[in-house]
């Protein structure tokens, strides 16, 4: 199988210049935009001119691995005291550290997070919200936690429906922040599971944040992007002069590859978090100043919305697939779309249809539609609802399902099903040598979150309040108070009384989706964790959104985005059977895993890290 060659999140739209320079401008082996050839007997390697965004030589393939599958990037790491995969290196070097120190899972978990929300602010920080699952040794059983915060109590639904467009929450603004989740998460996980003293786990994320680190070229390219959008006229923002000036370095453009990026504000922040605990967040010197600030641009957030919140400890859903157990939170998260989907696939033959054959993805791909359409309909904060989750999540509702699933076409239109009547992210995980393994996302929501950060504080607030539905009725209609509708959802899977993988694809709607097919390419397919995660996938998107948009300009049926490396002779067969097929646009989401082997006495871990973004996975 070609491997794929693009680059995650870069448009196609985009790279078809670079693409055509490189591939038709010159002469095969020749120079590059019609550069005259060096006298030379053999052809010199083609340049990658600076600035470019990809480098693309349709002839050119990747190189060949002696072991494994053939369009794996590398081989996970292997370790028998502990692993961490994470979206950055650095990142990935101090939960080590911690590790080595001997902190437990959960403490590297914080350090982690921490020092993402310096390192990749385009995907996480503590303004935003924090969901986890904890495999706890003692117990025996994995553990849920909901870190999700709620809309300001003095925002009301008419002043939300007055200032909305379209019937839908901005994406940029006060009135899509909600209380953020994350530090409050992060304590609560510290205060059942810490062995490290809570100041301790900050230093690297403080020293980091002082000295400065090089960005990498992904976070780079969606820093940039990001201040774009909101250096843009009329763009909904109270203020965009804090945001400008904490990422938008020397030329207010952002950062440039390799560019060494610093935060102080953000150093100052997490020094008082370090020794004041999540009480400095909620109740102490910063909540005063978000209050401040918030009060100033006209915004609703207040000190008392953050003094009122609280991480709440959850009951994972499961469903047994294939053998496999495979865990996700309820509340109010997309989590059981996953456990939908698989209750589906697992009535189909997926190993007899072929590995990235048409008929496996057109299966996993009508499953999807089925479950998504329940997702806009039924998936909401249970604390304002009745939702009827047992029911949506049983093996019976499954088999109803699946009959709607016809084998060689797309179903023309899918319906949520009727219940019975009754009263940008970042994913990581590690492990430690007690054998706990901790499952963590964590998310502004769309891009860097609202545009808005607060004087001198150092990070961005979420706009996770735009997922909220404006329809009268829905579940997730938006209420003061309420936790709006969540995407961000990490993965864990067991087998008997054992851990096996804790997991996670980052990425909006993508996420159930590309946690489907990790399941499907482990347990169907036999791939190894990292060749599961370099695997081509396939995003499906315009099914009804929980927030009542449906998605303008697609088909009835959606559009069917497939990565590059799927097959030729695949994407012939989809199109036959009624999908319409999208090019790779990088939504494809950014996947992490640590699993979990025995042989004989010793545990073995394995980690694996995502080759469309910049992290590394590590192993001691």
């Amino acid at each position: 199988m070609r491997r794929r060659t693009f680059i995650a999140a870069m448009p196609a739209v985009t790279l078809a210049p670079a693409a055509l320079a490189q591939s038709n401008s010159a002469p095969p082996g020749g120079g590059q935009g019609g550069a005259p050839m060096p006298a030379s007997d053999a052809s010199p390697p083609p340049v990658w001119p600076e600035g470019e965004a990809r480098f693309l030589r349709p002839d050119v393939q990747a190189g060949d691995r002696p072991v494994g599958a053939s369009f794996a990037s590398r081989t996970a790491a292997y370790g028998l005291h502990g692993a961490a995969g994470t979206a950055h290196p650095l990142a990935t070097q101090a939960g080590i550290a911690i590790l080595r120190a001997g902190g437990s899972a959960v403490d590297a978990a914080i350090t982690i997070n921490s020092c993402l929300g310096l390192l990749e602010p385009t995907a996480n920080g503590i303004g935003g919200d924090c969901y986890a699952m904890v495999w706890d040794p003692a117990e025996r059983k994995v553990m849920g936690l909901a870190g999700s915060g709620a809309s300001p109590m003095g925002l009301s639904l008419a002043t939300v429906r007055e200032r909305s467009r379209n019937g839908v929450l901005p994406a940029l603004g006060a009135l899509s922040v909600s209380v953020p989740g994350t530090v409050d998460a992060w304590w609560t996980l510290h205060q059942r599971y810490g062995k490290l003293p809570w100041r301790d786990l900050f230093a690297p994320a403080i020293a980091m944040a002082t000295e400065g680190t090089p960005v990498p070229d992904m976070i780079a390219w969606y820093i940039r992007r990001s201040l774009i959008g909101f250096r843009r006229p009329n763009n909904g923002l109270e203020e965009s002069e804090n945001a400008l000036k904490t990422y938008g370095m020397a030329d207010g453009q952002g950062p440039q590859t390799g560019q060494v990026f610093r935060n102080p504000d953000l150093a100052r922040t997490y020094q008082m978090i370090a020794e004041g605990g999540r009480d400095a967040f909620y109740t102490g010197p910063i909540a005063r100043t978000i209050d401040a600030y918030f009060r100033r641009i006209g915004g609703w957030l207040r000190a008392e919305d953050l003094a009122r919140h609280r991480s709440d400890w959850v009951q994972p859903h499961s469903t047994d697939y294939r053998g496999t157990t495979v865990h996700a939170l309820g509340e109010n998260t997309q989590g059981i779309a996953t456990l939908q989907m698989l209750n589906m696939l697992e009535l189909f033959d997926l190993k007899g249809a072929g590995f990235q054959s048409a008929q496996s993805i057109h299966l996993q791909a009508e499953a999807k539609r089925l479950a998504y359409e329940d997702r806009a309909r039924y998936y909401a904060d249970p604390r304002f609802t009745d939702l009827p989750v047992e029911w949506l999540v049983s093996k019976e509702y499954a088999a109803e399902r699946a009959k709607l699933i016809r084998p060689d076409r797309i179903a023309p239109d899918v319906q949520p099903g009727n219940a019975p009547s009754r009263g940008d992210t970042t994913y990581f995980s590690c492990a430690d040598d007690s054998g706990m393994m901790v499952s963590l996302i964590q998310s502004n929501f769309r891009g860097m979150g609202s545009g808005l950060v607060a004087d001198g504080l150092g990070f961005m607030f979420q706009d996770r309040g735009q997922l909220f539905s404006l329809a009268d009725g829905h579940p997730n209609i938006y209420a003061p108070g309420k936790r709006p509708f969540q995407t961000i959802i990490p993965g864990f899977a067991t087998r008997g009384d054992q851990p096996w993988m804790s997991f996670g694809v980052m990425g909006g709607d993508m996420q159930p989706q590309g946690q489907t097919q990790i399941i499907l390419n482990t347990v169907d397919y036999g791939l190894d964790i990292q060749s599961a995660g370099d695997a081509p996938r396939w995003h499906h998107e315009g099914s009804s959104e929980v927030m009542g948009e449906d998605a303008a300009d697609l088909p009835d049926t959606g559009l069917l985005r497939l990565e590059t490396g799927v097959p030729e002779k695949t994407r012939a067969e989809l199109a036959s059977m009624g999908w319409t097929i999208g090019d790779p646009d990088g939504g494809f989401g950014r996947y992490q895993c640590v699993e979990h082997r025995r042989d004989g006495d010793a545990r073995v871990y394995a980690a694996a890290s995502e080759m469309r973004a910049d992290g590394c996975a590590l192993a001691y």
